[in-house]
């Protein structure tokens, strides 16, 4: 790969490369509402109406593949009368895919929590949205973050996926460069350098704030240890 090649290449790609990071924000952010909103549908099996719902939504974006909802969200709903563009499709399928899964973190996180902090925001008379707010959930967003972070990451190598519904991102502005020039090695090379020159540094940004929050977390006291009591030794009776 000359330099030239890659002066000529690089301004197409990073306007593909914009597309990209909107796609993995975008389908994050979705992600991280309806993962959430899901989670706590399947906090309690006593309420079914939401319990039921919400295991059939994971279910089945779990148990199938992730291209079949990307053509679903940009070709088989129009058959319904809900037009999307290219780009909508693809945030809704991604979103909605990375939704389960993080569902899944976050109703384990929750679960994690220590039972007295339940307990002891009960005794305080919070209600349940107050709790969940103000105790609950910030708790298991700590114990959440590193695998949440993994699946970011993951989202934004996915979203390479995009291009099979016609979203010009980096992928697909590579596949177009590379029907024009046939430098097929050169230019797919480059595309793995730049999702390796984002995901990489994110990568260690996450880790460096699991570490510091680690770090901030608050240990638990150990209470110092109380010698036990020595026996008076008893005088032998005369």
């Amino acid at each position: 790969m000359t330099l030239d090649l890659t002066k000529e290449w690089l301004p197409r790609l990073l306007e593909g490369m914009k597309y990209t990071v909107a796609i993995t924000i975008g389908a994050f952010i979705l992600a991280l509402l309806l993962g959430l909103v899901i989670a706590v549908m399947r906090l309690d099996r006593r309420r079914w109406y939401l319990y039921v719902p919400a295991t059939i939504y994971v279910e089945v974006l779990r148990g199938t593949p992730l291209i079949l909802q990307l053509f679903f969200a940009y070709f088989a709903l129009p058959a319904m009368g809900i037009q999307l563009s290219p780009l909508t499709a693809a945030i809704l399928g991604l979103g909605a895919n990375t939704s389960a899964y993080l569902s899944e973190i976050f109703r384990g996180a929750i679960r994690t929590v220590d039972q007295g902090q339940w307990e002891a925001s009960a005794a305080l008379a919070m209600d349940w949205p107050t709790m969940m707010r103000s105790v609950i959930l910030p708790q298991a967003m700590r114990i959440a973050l590193p695998p949440t972070g993994n699946y970011a990451v993951s989202l934004f190598k996915d979203s390479a996926l995009a291009s099979t519904v016609s979203v010009a991102e980096l992928l697909f502005t590579g596949q177009v460069i590379g029907s024009e020039t046939f430098r097929y090695m050169e230019i797919y090379a480059l595309i793995g350098l730049l999702y390796l020159a984002v995901s990489y540094p994110t990568s260690l940004l996450l880790r460096r704030l699991e570490t510091h929050l680690e770090l901030s977390r608050p240990r638990s006291r150990k209470k110092p240890s109380v010698p036990a009591p020595v026996e008076a030794e008893k005088e032998p009776v005369s």
